[in-house]
């Protein structure tokens, strides 16, 4: 479906953190040690999506509404229940946290997390 609505930056909170090797902007990544993310593996919690990363920092947005990365097209608009797919994006997962999704298609599905 053509969406003429958009979500995207509204209540985002975002926060300066320590980024590790590889974490790079709209990725899903986690929590690894002290104000520290890196890029999650496949099935791994995500705390946040990396909006950029340069010289070791990352600004990572961790509430509001933001567009992910999904190729698993068997995910709908509703609650649903995501973990990170490996590639820096996310799937339908069988148990976990559920996220929001209001929006899906082209790959993507904006979510609040």
């Amino acid at each position: 479906m053509t969406n003429q609505i958009s979500f995207e930056g509204i209540g985002g909170d975002i926060a300066t953190f320590h980024a590790e090797t590889g974490v790079q902007p709209g990725q899903v990544v986690k929590l690894t040690a002290d104000s520290t993310v890196a890029p999650c593996a496949a099935g791994e919690r995500f705390c946040g999506v990396a909006v950029n990363a340069r010289d070791g920092l990352s600004a990572v947005q961790f509430g509001g509404f933001v567009r992910l990365a999904c190729a698993d097209e068997s995910v709908t608009p509703g609650f649903v229940k995501l973990t990170a797919d490996g590639s820096g994006g996310v799937k339908k997962a069988t148990s976990g946290d559920e996220y929001l999704v209001v929006s899906t298609g082209d790959g993507a599905l904006t979510v609040r997390i």
